[in-house]
């Protein structure tokens, strides 16, 4: 089955700069698939983007939409493709109904057939009833399902989806996400960009992690998930004694067998959640005491709470005992306990670094 979309050892150099925006990079996107392109800020997704869709000439390597590459043939190729930017280019001057026909006439729909399919995406993405308003009357939702309904017009083979969801309220999030389902269902293959790792892992069948313009993994959420060694979470937060000091609870710590790492939490960085109820009785007379309401924070070498994460080889439950144990063992009293597995974001982060861009 040929992709469709791939790109094979492509290579872009801007002019005056030392490095490649994009770097050899590789892989290929199965029809129907929906598939996201994650990186940092200057990653080189944005680059990678452009070469597909015709926007951006590649120094090298070669990029294919539907099998047609599109260096070679690019008017074939964009009569495959639709794009969906960040921000919207819709044009005001004309109404929400007029944005479609237009964009159907520039791709040679006669009069009857692109008023008959203005209609029907008009309706499959809830905008007939203001279909014929002013487009600043829209709100960003609507823009953004006004977009997607004009690049699908022309039936792309392949739609390009920038950041699809950025600023939408939670309710137009999930209408946009169930539209593009049905699109997918519909056999259109989609390729988005995004940097919301839990929509990536929830909306998407791949993704591909890309840094300084190279690929960095290629694999479905899960199974990237489950090969972050290390990364399922046991956090607690304790009241140590006045005279212990958090590097030696640590060294502590990590000298359990399955922890692997551990790292004191900076203040509003705890994990969401708290104690199950109950959790605290269990644990006195081990050390542990306190309400599971106590938020996390973090404390210095003198009193008051102190959050702390450890990265585990195997079930975070399997290690509260002994855990509470060495806690209980240095006068700590326990307030509060979160057990996570890795995420996505997990995945990133430990590809990509922690540094900003």
């Amino acid at each position: 089955m040929t992709a469709d979309v791939e790109v094979r050892d492509l290579v872009k150099r801007y002019p005056k700069t030392q490095v490649n925006a994009v770097d050899q990079l590789t892989f290929a996107v199965e029809p129907g698939e929906i598939f996201g392109l994650l990186g940092p800020n200057g990653a080189g997704k944005s680059t990678t983007i452009g070469v597909l869709t015709t926007r951006v000439k590649a120094t090298a390597g070669q990029a294919y939409v539907g099998g047609v590459d599109v260096d070679a043939d690019p008017v074939s190729a964009k009569r495959l493709l639709a794009v969906v930017p960040q921000g919207s280019n819709l044009d005001r001057a004309l109404t929400p109904r007029q944005n479609l026909t237009f964009h159907a006439a520039y791709h040679g729909y006669g009069p009857t057939e692109r008023n008959t399919r203005a209609a029907v995406l008009l309706d499959e993405f809830g905008l007939a009833e203001q279909a014929d308003v002013k487009v600043d009357w829209y709100s960003g939702g609507m823009a953004q399902r006004l977009m997607i309904a004009r690049a699908m017009m022309h039936q792309p083979r392949v739609l390009f989806l920038d950041e699809p969801t950025s600023g939408l309220d939670p309710q137009s999030r999930l209408f946009l996400w169930e539209r593009v389902r049905e699109l997918q269902n519909q056999g259109v293959t989609i390729v988005l960009t995004t940097h919301d790792m839990d929509e990536a892992a929830e909306m998407t069948d791949r993704v591909g992690i890309v840094d300084h313009g190279k690929l960095l993994a290629l694999d479905s959420p899960s199974a990237l998930t489950r090969s972050l060694s290390g990364q399922s979470v046991l956090e607690v937060t304790i009241e140590k004694a006045p005279d212990d000091d958090p590097e030696q609870i640590i060294a502590a710590l990590v000298r359990i067998e399955g922890v692997e790492r551990a790292e004191t939490v900076a203040a509003g960085e705890a994990l969401a959640g708290a104690m199950p109820a109950g959790m605290a009785a269990v644990f006195q007379g081990t050390g542990g005491a306190g309400s599971a309401a106590t938020p996390p924070t973090t404390a210095g070498n003198g009193g008051g709470p102190l959050t702390l994460r450890l990265y585990v080889d195997r079930s975070p439950s399997t290690l509260l005992s002994p855990v509470v144990a060495v806690l209980g063992g240095r006068g700590a009293e326990l307030s509060n306990v979160h057990m996570g597995e890795p995420s996505l974001e997990d995945v990133f982060i430990d590809l990509t670094g922690r540094s900003l861009r």
